[in-house]
Parts: C-alpha cells; structure tokens; sequence
C-alpha cells in the first residue's frame, strides 16, 4: 500500500496484511509528532505527485536493495504530539537488505517528495518548510 491519507494509520493491521512467506523481516519505521517546543504539525501534499514519488521511491528501493514489497503511507492534515506521521515497511528476505531499503526510502521522501510542514508553535508561531 503507497498512499497519503488523513486518517490514523493502523500499524499492526499493515504490518499483518504486507507479510509474506519468503520474507526473513520486515524493517518497520513509524514517524511521529515529537515534542520540541511545538503543538502540532500541519501537513500539506500535491497528492497526484506526492503518491507517483513515493511510487517511484518504492520502485528504485525495491530494485536497489532487493526488497520483497514497500509500504508507505504518510498522513496529512493537522497532526497532534504524539501521532503517527509516517509508516513505512521494507519487506526482505534478510535484514540487510530491509534496513538498507528502509533508510533510502525515508531519505528520498525527505529529499523530493512535495509533503510540506507547518510547525505550529506554543507560542502561537507558524511557517511552512519541507
């Protein structure tokens, strides 16, 4: 699954429905709002460009680090402290390789993909940035 959705990501469920019997792990990373001075965390995306990406990304994590399936799903919206912002799982036949796709995964998403942020602040400030 590769999508960007407002509501809450049901991890356990996602982790259940991606298993497959040629895969030794699945690499699970969970983003979420952290407490550093800020309330909550407004999240923005093209969606038609920001799903093709994260298309793309899967593609390249897949042939580059041998993965058996990719799951992203990223949240938009306004998001509390505490809640999960991203999900991803790299299905693999070894460890290794689920890692290694895991980390390009995530590293693209930051790089290129058009998911923008707004910081809302405690003390009432605001800004946008990627």
């Amino acid at each position: 699954m590769i999508t960007i959705q407002k509501e809450d990501i049901d991890i356990g469920a996602l982790i259940q429905q991606s298993r497959d019997n040629r895969m030794g792990a699945q690499v699970v990373f969970v983003g979420t709002v952290r407490d550093d001075g800020i309330e909550a965390i407004e999240f923005e995306a093209d969606r038609t460009t920001a799903i093709a990406d994260l298309r793309t990304i899967a593609a390249e994590a897949t042939e580059k680090h041998g993965l058996l399936s990719v799951d992203i799903i990223h949240r938009d919206g306004l998001l509390q402290m505490g809640e999960t912002i991203l999900v991803i799982i790299a299905g693999a036949a070894h460890r290794e390789e689920g890692f290694a796709g895991c980390r390009y995964i995530i590293e693209e998403i930051k790089r290129y993909v058009p998911i923008w942020k707004k910081d809302i602040s405690t003390t009432g400030d605001s800004h946008w940035h990627d």
